[in-house]
């Protein structure tokens, strides 16, 4: 069994962080077609993520790959999406990280 703790985001709501074997595991709400790519918040215990990319041909599910791995600062491979490939809020494991590291990266 697996404790999930909450992060606090830039906008000092929570966002809920799932300890895994060899990473964290976060949802994502994905708000393609924005103007840049940012972290727009939390929605819920969700991370709110903007990118540029469209929601098309899995275009902004890569870009929210690699800002993800930009913002905490691993490897585009470190992040894998684990489900919502067609859907806005999506799972996202983050490998190499623990849930602390992950938490003063999104502050």
């Amino acid at each position: 069994m697996t404790n999930s703790v909450p992060a606090m985001t830039r906008e000092s709501e929570q966002v809920v962080l799932t300890p895994r074997a060899g990473g964290v595991e976060l949802t994502v709400k994905v708000v393609p077609g924005a103007s840049k790519d940012r972290i727009a918040g939390a929605l819920g215990t969700a991370l709110k993520l903007a990118v540029t990319a469209p929601p098309e041909g899995g275009k902004a599910n890569a870009a929210v790959t690699r800002l993800l791995a930009s913002i905490l600062g691993v490897k585009r491979a470190d992040v894998q999406l684990v489900s919502g490939h067609s859907q806005p809020l999506k799972r996202f494991l983050i490998e190499g990280v623990t849930v602390d590291q992950v938490r003063e990266r999104l502050r």
